[in-house]
Parts: C-alpha cells; sequence; structure tokens
C-alpha cells in the first residue's frame, strides 16, 4: 500500500525546533524496503537520542528486514517542542525512513524498556491518531504489539495493545507480522486475526482474559483467565503464556547491521552482544531471571563482529555488551585478539560494566586502552551480611582488588553502584556503604602514582530498591519516600571524604516505577489519568511531574505508596503469573527464604543445576562457548540430566 508522505508538512517544522537531525532520517545504514507485503513501525517510547542507541529495537528491525516480503522502519517519539509543534498542525506520529504515518503500517511496535516510559506509551498511541484503547480500534485500524522486559508484568499495560510478545523477538516478531498480513489477506476480522495471534507460542492478547477477583485468583493460582469466546470450534486463549526464546543466538552472527546517526546518541558507539542471560541469580534482578539460560556466542564470531563492525560504521569504540560480558567463557580470548587486531589504531574496547570477581590485572589491562573513562562497579550493599542477602556473590575483597588494577593499569575514577531499601536492610548496611566507599578510595590511592592522585575521583551511585515482577523479592515492598531521603542523608552524613561524590535517585519516580512494577490491571486507569494531567517523560527530571500522579491516583482511588510498600507471603498469587520467564515459582518463593537466612546460592554455569526450571520447562539449556574449569565430569553429566 502506498502511504503518505509527510516530509512536506514536517520539513517547515525543523526550522523552528531544537536538534532537528532527530527527525530527518536517511542515517548511514538506515534502509527503507519498498518491496514488501507487509511492514512494521518499532516504536521506542523515547527521544532519538535514547532510542537509537536501543539494541533490542536494532535487532528487531533487522529481523524483520531480514525476512523476505517483510519491511520495517523505526521511529521515535518526539521531544516535546515537536510534539507541541504538531500537535498544533494536525500532524500524526511518522516513521524515519519513509516519514509516513505510523496508523497507515500494518503492525505497529513499541517496546517497552523501563516502568518510566508508561505515560510516554500512551503519548505516541494519541499523537499518531490510534486509539488508546485496543477495544476500539477500527477493523483497518493497525495491530498494536508491545515487547521488552515490561511486558514480565503486562497488566497495567493490557487495555493499551492488542497483543504482548513475551521473552525474544528475533523469530516472535516476524512470526507475528506475517500471520497479520495473511489473515488480513483473507479477509479476515480484527477478532479472528487477535485470537490466531493467541496460538502462537508466547503471545498474551490481553482482551481474550478476563480478571477474577482476589479470593479466585488464589484459588486458581491466577488473576486472569481466558474468557469464553463462544467459538463454533471451541477455542480459547492458553491459560499461561511463557517466554520465548531464541534458541540460535549463540550460533548467530554477532554482526547486526547499525545506523551511523547524525545526532550524538546515548551510548554512541559500535555495540556487539557477546552473550545473553546470566546465571548469577541476584534475587532483586529481574533481568537475570528472564533472559536466561546462558548463551554464549563465541570468540570468533565476536572477533569478526567487530571487525566487521568497524569497517563498516567506522566508529573508534566498540562496547561488548550483555548483562555481564565478564563473565564470558572466552572474555580474555576475545579481548586479546581484539587489541591485537586494533593495536595503534586508535580504537577503543569497552566493557559497560565489570563484575568485581572476575577483574583482576590480566582483565584490566586487557580493558585499558588507550583512552580510559571510568569504570563501573556495583557491590550492590555495603555489607557482606547483605550481600549475601540479595546473592551478590561477591566480596570487599573483590572489590578491593578490582580497584587495585584498575588504577595500576591506568584509570582514575570510579563509579560504585548501590542500592538502598533492600529487604532486611539496616542503617549498619547503609552505613557500610560510606565505609566500603572510603576504604575503596584508600585503595584507589595506594594504587596510584603520587603525583596522579589528584586526579582520583569516586561517585557513589544510589537507587532505590524496586520490587520486579518474575523475581524472589516480588513479594517484598518498597520503602517510603521519607525513609529513602533519610537513609540517603545517613549515608552522606557517614561519608567523611570529600573527594567522593554520592548521588541518588528521586524517590518519587522509583515510587511510580514500584507501582508499575506491581501494579494489576485497574492500575491503567491510573496510567491513563496521570497521563491526562499531563504527565509524559517521567524519566526526565525537567518534565516529571510528580502531581499528575498523586492527583490521577486520588481520581481512580488508588494508594500509591500502599501499593509500592506492601509486602506479602510467598504463597499469595501475584498479578503476573500468567506469564511465566520460565523460572518455577517454587524456586522463586524458596530463594526468597534463602535470603532471609542469608544463605547464597552458586551460578549454575560454574556447578550443578539449581533447579530454577528454566531448562526443562522451555527444553533449552546454557551454551557455554569456552571451558568452566569448576565443573567436573560428574557435575556436566548432573547438569545434563537437567536439561534432559
Amino acid at each position: 500500500m502506498i502511504k503518505t508522505d509527510l516530509w512536506p508538512s514536517i520539513e517547515p517544522l525543523l526550522l523552528e525546533i531544537e536538534r532537528p537531525s532527530r527527525y530527518i532520517g536517511s542515517e548511514w545504514g538506515s534502509l527503507r524496503k519498498e518491496q514488501a507485503y507487509a511492514d512494521l513501525v518499532m516504536i521506542y517510547p523515547d527521544t532519538y537520542e535514547l532510542g537509537q542507541a536501543n539494541q533490542a529495537m536494532r535487532i528487531l528491525v533487522n529481523a524483520v528486514n531480514a525476512t523476505e516480503g517483510l519491511a520495517a522502519e523505526r521511529a521515535y517519539l518526539p521531544a516535546v517542542d515537536m510534539i507541541d509543534a504538531m500537535r498544533e498542525r494536525g500532524i500524526p506520529m511518522f516513521s524515519l525512513e519513509s516519514c509516513a504515518p505510523v496508523s497507515e503500517f500494518d503492525v505497529v511496535g513499541i517496546t517497552l524498556p523501563h516502568e518510566l516510559a508508561a505515560t510516554n506509551v500512551l503519548e505516541i498511541l494519541d499523537i499518531s491518531g490510534i486509539a488508546l484503547h485496543a477495544i476500539d480500534r477500527a477493523e483497518d485500524d493497525p495491530i498494536v504489539i508491545a515487547g521488552g522486559p515490561c511486558v514480565f508484568n503486562p497488566e497495567p499495560y493490557a487495555p493499551f495493545f492488542d497483543a504482548m510478545l513475551i521473552g525474544e523477538g528475533e523469530e516472535h516478531v516476524p512470526e507475528v507480522l506475517e500471520m497479520v498480513a495473511r489473515l488480513k489477506g483473507e479477509g479476515a476480522s480484527r477478532d479472528e486475526i487477535l485470537f490466531k495471534l493467541s496460538q502462537i507460542e508466547g503471545t498474551y492478547v490481553p482482551s481474550l482474559y478476563e480478571v477474577v477477583g482476589e479470593q479466585v485468583a488464589q484459588d486458581v493460582g491466577s488473576w486472569v483467565r481466558p474468557r469464553d469466546l463462544g467459538r463454533s470450534d471451541g477455542g480459547r486463549a492458553p491459560e499461561k503464556i511463557a517466554k520465548r526464546i531464541f534458541e540460535g543466538f549463540a550460533q548467530s552472527d554477532a554482526w547486526e547491521p547499525m545506523i551511523v546517526p547524525f545526532a550524538e546518541v546515548v551510548h554512541d558507539r559500535l555495540n556487539v552482544e557477546v552473550l545473553r542471560g546470566c546465571a548469577r541469580r541476584c534475587r532483586f534482578c529481574q533481568a537475570g531471571m528472564m533472559y536466561r539460560p546462558v548463551r554464549e556466542r563465541s570468540a570468533a564470531n565476536i572477533v569478526s563482529a567487530v571487525k566487521r563492525g568497524i569497517e563498516q560504521t567506522g566508529y573508534e569504540e566498540v562496547s561488548l555488551t550483555s548483562l555481564s560480558s565478564t563473565d564470558h567463557s572466552q572474555i580474555e580470548t576475545i579481548l586479546t585478539d581484539l587489541n591485537r587486531e586494533f593495536s595503534g589504531k586508535g580504537v577503543r574496547i569497552s566493557i559497560p560494566s565489570q563484575r568485581l570477581d572476575s577483574f583482576g590485572v590480566h582483565m584490566a589491562e586487557l580493558v585499558a586502552g588507550a583512552k580510559k573513562g571510568g569504570l563501573t562497579f556495583a557491590p550492590e550493599a555495603g555489607t557482606q551480611r547483605l550481600r549475601d542477602v540479595i546473592n551478590k556473590n561477591v566480596s570487599e575483597e573483590d572489590l578491593f582488588s578490582s580497584i587495585d588494577a584498575a588504577c595500576k593499569a591506568g584509570w582514575r575514577r570510579v563509579k560504585l553502584y548501590f542500592m538502598i531499601g533492600l529487604p532486611t536492610e539496616t542503617d549498619d548496611d547503609i552505613k557500610g556503604i560510606a565505609s566500603l566507599a572510603q576504604r575503596a578510595y584508600d585503595r584507589m590511592k595506594s594504587a596510584t602514582p603520587e603525583e596522579q592522585r589528584g586526579s582520583l575521583r569516586m561517585v557513589v551511585s544510589v537507587a532505590v530498591f524496586v520490587p520486579k515482577s518474575q523475581t524472589p523479592f516480588q513479594w517484598d515492598g518498597q520503602i517510603s519516600s521519607d525513609e529513602t531521603l533519610r537513609r540517603v542523608s545517613l549515608l552522606k552524613c557517614s561519608v567523611k571524604y570529600k573527594a567522593i561524590q554520592v548521588n541518588y535517585h528521586d524517590p518519587k519516580t522509583s515510587l511510580i516505577e514500584a507501582v508499575m512494577s506491581r501494579g494489576a490491571r485497574n492500575i491503567s486507569s491510573l496510567l491513563e489519568a496521570a497521563w491526562k494531567r499531563g504527565a509524559r517523560f517521567d524519566a526526565w527530571t525537567e518534565h516529571f511531574d510528580e502531581q499528575a500522579w498523586v492527583c490521577a491516583a486520588d481520581e481512580c482511588g488508588i494508594d500509591m505508596r500502599e501499593l509500592a510498600q506492601r509486602s506479602y507471603d510467598t504463597d499469595r498469587v501475584m498479578e503476573w503469573e500468567h506469564i511465566s520467564c520460565g523460572v518455577d515459582r517454587g524456586y522463586l518463593a524458596r530463594e526468597r527464604d534463602l535470603a532471609q537466612k542469608g544463605i547464597t546460592t552458586h551460578d549454575c554455569t560454574y556447578d550443578v543445576c539449581t533447579s530454577c526450571g528454566v531448562c526443562p520447562n522451555l527444553k533449552v539449556k546454557n551454551e557455554i562457548a569456552g571451558d568452566r574449569s569448576l565443573l567436573s565430569p560428574t557435575d556436566t553429566a548432573v547438569m545434563e540430566r537437567c536439561y534432559e
């Protein structure tokens, strides 16, 4: 279908707004696929600078464009000045590649990267001229789908999406697009299309489910159940939706075609995904649960991808991305080969965040390079007791050894990341952050030549614990905003070194994160009411409007603090239990019990299976490219039996 070209309307606006390069498209590496029988526009719910750097967007657009007959374009939420100008002139949201209205695509995909992007989703639908509620969309409206981390509790977003794709999308998204196109071509109704989509593994169609009361939920083990659709074939949506896994990840080419933007973006560098998943089992970490199992690409694959990426993009910095890149079994081989390949060429190899128990002297030398920015380490908690509670299997000595290695290799700036409000935290744990940071700074000084100590910088960054769905801490509440500020004040007073800067996350936005993370379907009314009162770009300090949320909560009769701060027994069925990341509920409950006792759980890629359930439930297994020396032949045999 020939689409409307909005460029004649967009071009005059570019003289009036900031950063017009956000909206012009035609970047090096962008692709406009003319001949296709079905098309998708993938949208990141924030500005170009943030969205263009998003690796999931890049992967999914590439996956669709690599499929014969399918085409994908990109779109990003315009900045506030552009939105206002577009509304004033009646110009709808548009794609970058063809400058076509979003509403003219067959499928509109919106990634949900974090809870504070929620109001931006409604802003996107509204300026696109698409009905907010799926139930109000016409037969010829696009099918609106969602994916990303937040769909592991999809309920606060449920009324706004036709379908939600749970898990990894490399195969899933093209499959959905192909089915939508085929059924539309056959003249199928919108209802029939949605039902057929619900039969695709990993696809949740909220309109096909009804919400039950709490007592029923506890009896049947789910807050939602498939509705009786009255179909002659008796068809119903599945009781539980399990995440999709891209089983070919480890063998797939690590080079993903990449766009080089005109504007400077966040993380403006070549990104190569080296592994997927993490088996460290931090009990607060949703990503560690939802991306299991661990799958590593080979060293040869990664090195080849980096070489091609540098040649094709001209970038001078490469980031080896994953949840924990220094855990890759061949990371030393990868870094050694890359350093040899790019020696003297001004190319910097970086790893986003370093594991404290993996970052020794040799690792520091391998990632040092000629240009040294800052290093980020995440002890998460200030005392060993609390690190054991959260299953952060690192010690103070791991941190000190890492800092020694980094400073001896030439680094002078270190950022330490902690959380406050973790379950069982006490004031002694808060003071422990200050003590640990000060002793770490002392190690920095000791490991740095005296004449260079004036350049040493340490930042302590503190986030507020947000209970996340699908984790052992999903049943635990968040501390109040007042208590957060008290603990931050205690931390600041406990830090005696002026050279240590303490930053902290705004507890007001952390409250919204917790509400969206733990909410049921009724939270959608709160989300909509807040958006109607002007809430948008909630992750941006200058745009966050606390009053919009407070007034919306009063209007909807929702106590946000009670929802965020309440703790539950592990026998309570949570609102998202119809969605499965593959991890057994019993495992999450067991891990929460171990947390209360301060007992840690090992990494199954180094040791025997911990019975989380992912491998047998999803019929997958860890794929390790190199050697895990701690595993004996007997242990390996035990793990193989667990996968069967």
